[in-house]
């Protein structure tokens, strides 16, 4: 019989849900028990694919396409599992499903309601996951906070389950707020008793109640989670049988580096969404993970690129390396095109990704190639040097969701180059979000002007563009993808791109830290 844990939040949303559930599962992994994570969240949007950054943060990319909620980046990072799009499921995709069996007839007839209709949808959603991924353990998250309406449907489900599988298969844990006073020094518990109460009166009685608590790095949780015994308090409710003792040593070793690191590095992250920090938090972790390679504390200073309209590149000093970010749309493209170019003309390290190779593919055939009206059509329809287009299959398109080019495609890489030596073989596969591709008419010309194409993709006839980057002769590491290589990134497994970028950053900084006291004498 699976075995079920569900997490439901209380008090304010954003407490830390997802990293709790992740860190359980990290601890479940550690002790040899296979794990699997899903979230389940109230939106009624059947995807994250068009919601805002802004309102959701990142949309999160499985393997096989599916766009979700960035909570599921974490339980990869943390289980170091590859998860699908069974484990996102939306209130709009349940809806969606059951519409869809009223109007073949499924019902029979039947008043169609929320109880037992989308009840019963959503816990064939649950078990399907379980029947499908035959994992030890299956933990849950409920999205948003107890209380909010859209959760009610869910909710009702999962304490179904619980009647549906018997006690002893299912576990809840309730996370909360424990706010610290401060005039009087003291922790309070109210809001938590009156968020056990509201679940209490759903007919939820939790096992198990997690307070809030500050991290310096969410890559301490586990461990933290650990020393409070809720990895046995599960063991012990759900009769599991670990295969060893948990094994941590790992992780904690991950900490102390994290904690004590030898070198410290400046990182610009240029993007448009750089107030919200969850709005690029794949690309945070990866150059985290990377720096903890390196032995390296990483300060990743967000620059968002209409200051750099504004205000030039001069708020691009100090950064040993630029990552210019993805995004969508026409604004602050001009200010990722003077990131691209100064990063390329001072031998900063550099590191597009997606749409950030795309424009740096456009600086390059402005500056260097003489095209001075170069642009990609997402930005300019009319413009006659079209070096980023359009997909073929991506023209005229009437529903924007789920349409991109998105999960896993495989690419060969050139021997010899950059991207070879990252990740020390030439067939590798990375996960994508675009509908954007590089104008292969405009390849000769570039490889004139020493642009080496180090990765492709090749579909039918057609060999698409995967990775740029220039000779070290010109540059000592500029690298663009079309993938998000964040995506597949772990702690204890760096992105090879990140960890290259990461390193090419460090040995500029170590060069710059060797020469500045011979430049001190000059000027004396």
């Amino acid at each position: 019989m699976a075995k079920y844990i569900f997490f439901t939040g209380g008090v304010v949303s954003s407490l830390g849900k997802g990293i709790t559930a992740a860190s359980l599962g990290r601890l479940l992994v550690a002790r040899g028990l296979t794990v699997s994570i899903q979230k389940l969240d109230p939106y009624i949007n059947v995807d994250a694919g068009t919601m805002n950054p802004y309102q959701h943060g990142e949309v999160f990319v499985t393997e096989d396409g599916a766009e979700t909620d960035l909570d599921l980046g974490h339980y990869e990072r943390f289980i170091d599992e590859n998860l699908t799009r069974r484990n996102n499921v939306t209130t709009g995709q349940i809806y969606a499903s059951v519409i869809q069996k009223e109007r073949r007839g499924d019902y029979l007839g039947a008043t169609v309601q929320v109880v037992p209709h989308i009840t019963n949808e959503i816990k064939a959603t649950v078990t399907r996951v379980a029947e499908m991924q035959a994992a030890d353990v299956y933990i849950i998250e409920v999205g948003g906070t107890v209380g909010d309406i859209e959760s009610l449907p869910f909710l009702e489900a999962i304490r179904q389950i619980k009647h549906d599988v018997g006690d002893e298969n299912v576990m809840y844990v309730h996370l909360t707020l424990v706010p610290h006073l401060g005039a009087a020094d003291e922790l309070k518990t109210k809001p938590t008793q009156h968020s056990v109460r509201e679940l209490r009166g759903i007919g939820i009685s939790p096992d198990a109640v997690v307070g809030n608590f500050d991290a310096s790095s969410i890559y301490k949780v586990p461990l933290n989670l650990e020393a409070e015994g809720l990895a046995e308090a599960v063991i012990q409710k759900l009769g599991l049988h670990p295969r060893h003792p948990a094994q941590l040593e790992e992780w904690a070793a991950l900490v102390e580096r994290i904690d004590r690191p030898a070198h410290r590095l400046r990182i610009a992250l240029v993007g448009k969404y750089v107030e919200l920090k969850d709005a690029y938090i794949s690309i945070n972790e990866a150059l985290y993970h990377a720096g903890i390679y390196h032995d390296a504390s990483i300060e990743i200073v967000r620059v968002d690129s209409e200051t750099i309209e504004e205000q030039g590149v001069g708020v691009l000093d100090g950064a040993e390396g630029i990552l210019v970010a993805p995004g969508f749309g026409a604004r602050g493209v001009k200010g990722k095109l003077r990131a691209i170019q100064y990063a390329r003309e001072s031998k900063v390290p550099f590191l597009g990704i997606c749409y950030g190779m795309q424009l740096a593919c456009v600086e390059f055939a402005r500056n260097v190639c003489g095209l001075d009206d170069a642009m990609t059509t997402e930005v300019d329809e009319t413009t006659t040097n079209n070096v980023i287009d359009f997909l073929p299959e991506q023209r005229n398109l009437d529903l924007k969701g789920g349409t991109m080019r998105l999960g896993a495609y495989d690419c060969v890489l050139e021997a010899g180059s950059l991207a070879a030596r990252a990740y020390g073989s030439l067939e590798i596969s990375e996960r994508h979000r675009h509908r954007y591709e590089f104008n292969n008419k405009y390849k000769a010309l570039f490889e004139e002007h020493r642009m080496i194409f180090s990765g492709h993709h090749v579909v039918g006839r057609t060999t698409l563009v995967e990775l740029i980057e220039l000779p070290q002769s010109i540059h000592p590491w500029f690298v663009g993808t079309q993938a998000h290589p964040e995506f597949k990134s772990r702690p204890t497994r760096p992105s090879p791109l990140y960890r290259d970028f990461v390193g090419a950053a460090l040995a500029r900084s170590r060069e710059q830290a060797a020469t500045a006291p011979s430049a001190q004498l000059t000027r004396s």
